[in-house]
């Protein structure tokens, strides 16, 4: 079915297909204002199968060939981190605009390299952080911005899921700490962007990364590989503002209680969390206490609804992520969550790295001066 396309419609290509199929592809099919033009796989037998059965014009087997087509608009791009790099550097060397996975890049270097050439080229380029536009995340944010709390005494981060538990999983680049695996760039590169959105920026941190499972069976040969990437991360960090913050992520932790987050106050306190283990959006309550008084569940408001749900809870907030890079790309001006706030995010997870590896708490930069110190 060829949906009835507006006239500023945006062309878009779709560079990765794990999670690419599973949301950005149903997503910006969804959206009355993208068209899907191409589709990239590795393999370009793989990359026709997928764009037959989407009915996408394009197949491409590099992502060359994807911004040498003169239709294409902007890329969304999905695939490992270890290719956002070079991969970002072709979208925007060509001008196209780029919505991008995180973790932004594998170095802070790389992620500030990629904002500059946003910046010379005119591109307006976006970070997937979805749960700035999750109803009951925008709802914690604003009663966190009307000063709920009061003045801030703790905040408590819990992350602990089992999607690597099972030790029989197979080895693949996820196991791989030099290619961006492990529990630090799927999941703290979330927790540290709405950290800084919810809470402000850090002033240092302490962290201790460890595996729990050091080896996994390789599925080719059924042998075991050695697995380098974290599996549980332990951070503490504290924020400009003096704000203890500590945080527990794994994801090794069968029964895990989930992703909760929880601000402690002089005024009051602020409980958000979901225990669903299948969905990472799906199923966020929140719950609030002003001092002394019981917890009470929030209503969430109508207004902050999303305008349809999707069996897959990661869809929506996508959506709403496409919804303000049309934004930006309709102003021509860059648009929160931006190649800044992954900047950022990427340069707390080399901290992480950093702090662990020395055993000790790391300065955090001001990122006005990293970001100018290219």
């Amino acid at each position: 079915m060829t949906k009835n396309l507006e006239k500023n419609t945006v062309n878009v290509a779709v560079v990765g297909t794990g999670f690419g199929q599973k949301v950005h592809i149903p997503g910006l099919q969804e959206h009355p204002r993208t068209q899907i033009v191409a589709v990239y796989h590795r393999d370009l037998q793989k990359a026709k199968e997928i764009a037959s059965a989407q009915n996408i014009t394009h197949a491409c087997c590099t992502v060359e060939d994807i911004v040498a087509l003169p239709e294409v608009q902007a890329v969304s791009i999905s695939t490992p981190p270890f290719l956002h790099y070079e991969m970002a550097k072709t979208v925007l060397q060509a001008g196209k605009h780029l919505l991008l996975e995180k973790p932004t890049t594998l170095s802070a270097s790389e992620a500030r390299k990629l904002y500059d050439l946003a910046k010379k080229k005119g591109a307006i380029a976006v970070m997937d952080f979805e749960f700035r536009f999750v109803p009951a995340w925008m709802r914690f944010a604003e009663l966190l911005s009307e000063n709920y709390v009061g003045q801030k005494r703790l905040i408590k981060i819990d992350w602990l899921v089992s999607s690597r538990a099972d030790a029989t999983r197979p080895w693949n680049w996820y196991a791989r700490k030099d290619l961006g695996g492990g529990a630090l760039g799927a999941v703290a590169s979330h927790a540290f962007d709405y950290i800084s959105w919810l809470f402000g920026p850090a002033r240092r941190l302490s962290a201790n990364l460890s595996t729990s499972i050091p080896t996994r069976p390789d599925p080719a040969t059924g042998k075991m590989k050695q697995v380098d990437a974290d599996d549980t991360c332990m951070l503490m960090l504290e924020l400009a503002d003096g704000t203890p913050c500590q945080i527990c992520i794994s994801s090794v932790t069968y029964q895990g209680r989930g992703h909760w987050v929880e601000v402690y106050g002089d005024r009051g306190t602020l409980i958000l969390g979901s225990d669903n283990q299948k969905d990472y959006v799906h199923g966020f309550r929140l719950w609030a206490s002003p001092a002394v008084k019981n917890l009470t569940e929030v209503e969430i408001p109508h207004r902050l609804d999303f305008p349809k749900n999707y069996t897959d809870g990661r869809i929506a907030p996508f959506m709403r992520v496409v919804d303000r890079w049309l934004q930006g790309i309709d102003a021509g001006a860059a648009v929160t969550p931006s190649l800044r706030e992954g900047v950022y995010s990427q340069l707390l997870m080399d901290l992480t790295h950093q702090s662990n590896e020395l055993g000790k708490w790391v300065e955090v930069p001001n990122l006005e001066n990293f970001l100018g110190s290219s």
